[in-house]
């Protein structure tokens, strides 16, 4: 039998693991910024490529691979795919990101180096 603090470490070590893994998927610039559109609510793939003037190709190639990680959802009426958010800890963490990386040059006009 595990005591405590075993249990512990491997808690946090899957939970770690979890976490290297969602942020894997987000690490991809053109996910990232598709997450970022859809905390707004459900959007069409249109929207989305023309919100990130990006091609329908990549666009949707993007949208799958958010999908298939389950942080995306689909609906389909007729030939019109509507996209939305389909984890909640996405509208956080895109929330903490932009406090760190965003709200701070849009304030002084300014980017942070890398």
């Amino acid at each position: 039998m595990k005591d405590s603090s075993e249990f512990s470490q491997s808690a946090m070590a899957d939970s770690a693991a979890d976490a290297a893994s969602y942020l894997r998927v987000l690490s991809n610039p053109a996910r990232l910024l598709l997450v970022c559109q859809l905390v707004d609510g459900p959007k069409r793939v249109g929207e989305l490529e023309n919100a990130l003037d990006l091609g329908q190709a990549y666009v949707s190639q993007q949208l799958a691979r958010l999908r298939s990680e389950g942080l995306v959802s689909a609906t389909k009426e007729g030939r019109i795919v509507t996209y939305a958010l389909a984890d909640e800890r996405l509208e956080a963490l895109v929330q903490v990101l932009y406090d760190l990386f965003c709200a701070q040059s849009e304030e002084d006009g300014s980017q942070k180096p890398a």
